[in-house]
């Protein structure tokens, strides 16, 4: 069996795509892929990961969690989701890396689920926006802690998939930019499911629905009903000119008012959390999908 097992990270797409994908069932089951809900897995695996940690004899741990999830069925594909896999928001960050305990919870769930075919998929997001969110997701914890101090301008997401690529080499990583999201949301559920690239989806403007206003979305499902059979380049293409004339300003925009941060500072970290993309997509076993 194919897992593809959504990682997060925090504050990107936020629970939409799993929504998204739920738009689809009987489109994946009609395919032989599964979408467990979350309240099935999420606490399980973390359970059993545990469990298994400290235990000295055989045990069907597999069994239990597979039960747990899907019965007796057996699809070709089964897509789990949890942006907290990684760890919780105000421990995401350690040491000025991202995720620190990354390693140890895929080596876990790669012996959980020994025998079948692992997939990772992960959203990144500009380190300049990421960790504002995190210290805003955490009012009750002081900014000291959540960021651990960190050096912003010194973290990478590449190392994070280096690390994850080093751990489990056998696990093939598909990565994006959140940024991109709302142009690429089809493709990313065509390729989280398995889907042929043609294959027509509900949901597919979702993301689009929360930053452009009304009138721009029935002026852009107008359109598109107007002119059939455009590529998927030409949608995106479409798609990008409709949100540069009516996104929703308060939706795009982002709080960026840390203690000690500057515009230069930001400046500095957005220019190398784009050298930093161009540096994953030359990781090898990593897919990094984009307009």
């Amino acid at each position: 069996m194919q897992i593809v097992l959504h990682a997060g990270a925090h504050f990107t797409d936020e629970g939409k795509l799993l929504g998204s994908l739920t738009k689809n069932q009987d489109l994946l089951a009609q395919n032989g892929i599964a979408l467990p809900p979350p309240s099935t897995y999420r606490r399980q695996i973390r359970d059993t990961l545990g469990q298994m940690s400290h235990s000295i004899m055989a045990t069907d741990f597999k069994g239990a969690v597979m039960g747990g999830m899907i019965g007796d069925a057996r699809p070709d594909r089964m897509i789990l989701s949890n942006d907290n896999f990684f760890g919780v928001p105000r421990r995401a960050i350690r040491d000025n890396t991202l995720f620190p305990h990354a390693e140890d919870r895929l080596r876990g769930v790669s012996a959980l689920f020994y025998g079948e075919e692992l997939e990772i998929f992960l959203a990144i997001r500009n380190p300049a926006t990421f960790v504002p969110a995190l210290v805003a997701a955490s009012p009750n914890h002081p900014i000291e802690e959540v960021t651990d101090n960190c050096d912003p301008t010194a973290l990478r997401w590449s190392e994070l998939i280096i690390r994850i690529r080093n751990a489990v080499p056998h696990i093939p990583v598909t990565v994006w930019c959140n940024e991109d999201t709302p142009i690429i949301w089809e493709e990313i559920m065509r390729e989280m499911a398995g889907l042929d690239p043609a294959t027509e989806v509900a949901g597919a403007t979702d993301l689009l629905r929360t930053i452009m206003s009304g009138e721009g979305m029935t002026r852009l499902e107008a359109f598109l009903a107007e002119h059939p059979g455009v590529t998927e380049i030409q949608k995106r293409r479409i798609y990008a000119a409709f949100l540069d004339k009516f996104a929703i300003e308060d939706a795009i925009e982002e709080e960026l008012d840390l203690p000690g941060w500057t515009d230069q500072m930001v400046e500095q970290m957005t220019q190398a959390y784009d050298e930093d993309v161009y540096l994953i997509e030359r990781i090898p076993g990593v897919t990094v999908l984009t307009p």
